[in-house]
C-alpha cells in the first residue's frame, strides 16, 4: 500500500475531507499533520452529514486508526466535543483507535481571548479574517517555546506553572493594550484539569505508530490549502502553519521518503473565505449561481464563501509547491448549467504576462487575469457513476485542466455523497 498525502491546491474547502474518506479504504492509520479547529471537513455517507474539525475524516471507518500529529494544535475542549458528538452517532472513538501525540501543542482558553481582542483591535483592510479560534496566538507560543504541549497534561504541577508564566505577558497584552479583563490562572488550570484527566489515555507516541503502519498505508491529511500556507501563500492573508505537502512529514513525525502518492484536491471553480487578494473572484451571476449551487458556506465558520473561475496560475503554484502525483476534482457538479466557463490561464502584472503569480507581499491584489473561454453544459451530472457518461463539454474542461498543469485527474466528484465519485 502507498503512503498518500492529500492536500488542498487552493484556498482549502476544496472537498479534502470526501476524498480523505474515499483513499481511507487503501490504508489503515490516518494522521492530521497541521492546523486546528479553524478548518472542517464535511463528509456525506448515504445522506448522513458529519463535519469534523480536528479529528481525522477517516474516524468513519472502523478498523481504521486516526492520529493527531505534533503539527497539529488542538483545543481539547473542542476535542472533547467532537468525540462526544462521534460517539452518541455510534463511532468507536476510544484510545485504541484515536492518539494524540504527546509533542501537539494545545489550544488554551488565553490564546481565543487573545486572538479575537487583537482581530478587533484592527479596522478595515488590516483585519486578516482569522476564525479567533486561538490558532495563531497557539502556534506563537510553540515558537517562543513556552507553549503547552498535550504530555504536560498528566502533570498538574507543571501545567499550573506553565498557565501562570504564560499569563504574565498575555494578561499585559490583554488589559494594558485590548482593555481586556486580565484572566485568572487558577479558574484557567480548574477548567482545563478535568479535560486534561481525560484526554490522558489518549496520549501517545504518533512516530512510532506511523512506523508500525507504513507497511500497510498512511494517509496524511492537510487542512485549509496550498495559497493558505504562512510561508507561501498570499501573505499576510493566510493561516499559522505550513499547509503545503511537505510538511506531512514534519507535522507527523516521520521522514520525508515515506510520503509516495500525493493528491491534490482541486474545486472545479475557487473560492475563498475571509480576507485576501482573488483575482478570479465574480460577485454576481455565474459567481452567485457557483454560491447557491455549491452550497459555498464555512463548515466552521458559517461564513459565506467568496466564488471565482478556476484559476490555473494559482494551480501552477501549487503543482510546484507540492509536487502532486494527481489530483481529485471536485464539485464538478456544480458548474453544469452555466453556458460559458472561464479558465484563468495567466496573469497581466505590471505590464507582464505571469504563468506564476508575483512573489511581492499581497501582489495578487494588483494582478489582471487572462482568460480563456470553453463551453458549458447543461445536464446534471450528478448521478454519473463513469467517466463515459459525463458530456463531451466537462470531459473538454477536465482535459483542458490535465494539460495546462500536467498531472492527470484520476478522480472527479460530481456530489457531496461518498459514492458520487467517479474513479478514472
Amino acid at each position: 500500500m502507498a503512503n498518500i498525502v492529500v492536500m488542498g491546491a487552493q484556498w482549502g474547502d476544496e472537498g479534502k475531507g470526501k476524498i480523505v474518506d474515499l483513499l481511507t479504504t487503501d490504508v489503515s492509520a490516518i494522521v492530521r499533520f497541521q492546523g486546528g479547529n479553524n478548518a472542517g471537513h464535511t463528509l456525506v455517507v448515504n445522506g448522513k452529514q458529519t463535519i469534523l474539525h480536528l479529528i481525522p475524516s477517516g474516524i468513519l471507518h472502523p478498523d481504521k486508526q486516526c492520529l493527531i500529529g505534533n503539527g497539529v494544535v488542538l483545543d481539547p475542549w473542542v476535542f472533547c466535543q467532537e468525540m462526544d458528538k462521534l460517539a452518541a452517532a455510534g463511532i468507536d472513538v476510544s484510545p485504541k483507535r484515536l492518539m494524540i501525540s504527546k509533542k501537539t501543542q494545545l489550544i488554551m482558553e488565553y490564546h481565543r481571548v487573545l486572538d479575537a481582542a487583537r482581530e478587533n483591535f484592527k479596522s478595515g483592510s488590516d483585519k486578516i479574517g482569522t476564525t479567533g479560534r486561538g490558532i495563531g496566538p497557539c502556534y506563537e507560543d510553540k515558537m517562543a517555546r513556552i507553549g503547552i504541549r498535550a504530555a504536560d497534561l498528566a502533570d498538574e504541577a507543571l501545567l499550573a506553572h506553565k498557565i501562570k508564566k504564560a499569563l504574565v505577558e498575555k494578561n499585559a497584552l490583554l488589559h494594558g493594550l485590548y482593555g481586556q479583563p486580565a484572566l485568572d490562572a487558577d479558574t484557567l488550570l480548574a477548567d482545563l484539569l478535568p479535560v486534561a484527566r481525560r484526554l490522558v489515555p489518549y496520549l501517545g507516541d504518533v512516530s512510532s505508530a506511523i512506523q508500525e503502519h507504513s507497511a500497510t498505508g498512511v494517509l496524511f491529511e492537510g487542512a485549509q490549502g496550498t495559497h493558505l500556507d504562512i510561508d507561501h501563500g498570499t501573505y499576510p492573508f493566510v493561516t499559522s502553519s505550513n499547509t503545503v505537502s511537505g510538511n506531512a512529514a514534519a507535522g507527523s513525525g516521520c521522514s520525508p521518503r515515506m510520503l509516495e502518492r500525493i493528491v491534490a484536491i482541486v474545486k472545479a471553480y475557487t473560492t475563498r473565505v475571509g480576507a485576501g487578494p482573488f483575482p478570479t473572484e465574480i460577485s454576481d451571476g455565474p459567481g452567485a449561481y457557483m454560491q447557491e449551487k455549491g452550497a459555498e458556506f464555512g463548515a466552521t465558520t458559517g461564513r459565506k464563501r467568496r466564488c471565482g473561475w478556476l484559476d490555473l496560475v494559482v494551480l501552477r503554484e501549487s503543482q510546484r509547491l507540492n509536487g502532486p502525483t494527481e489530483i481529485a476534482l471536485t464539485k464538478l457538479d456544480v458548474l453544469g448549467g452555466l453556458d460559458e466557463l472561464r479558465l484563468c490561464v495567466a496573469y497581466g502584472y505590471q505590464g507582464q504576462e505571469l504563468a506564476y503569480p508575483p512573489q511581492e507581499e499581497n501582489g495578487m491584489a494588483f494582478v489582471e487575469p487572462v482568460y480563456e473561454t470553453m463551453p458549458g453544459w447543461q445536464e446534471d451530472i450528478s448521478a454519473c457513476q463513469a467517466y463515459a457518461e459525463l458530456p463531451q463539454a466537462a470531459k473538454n474542461y477536465i482535459a483542458r485542466i490535465e494539460e495546462i498543469l500536467g498531472i492527470p485527474v484520476r478522480i472527479v466528484s460530481v456530489g457531496p455523497d461518498r459514492n458520487q465519485t467517479i474513479i478514472r
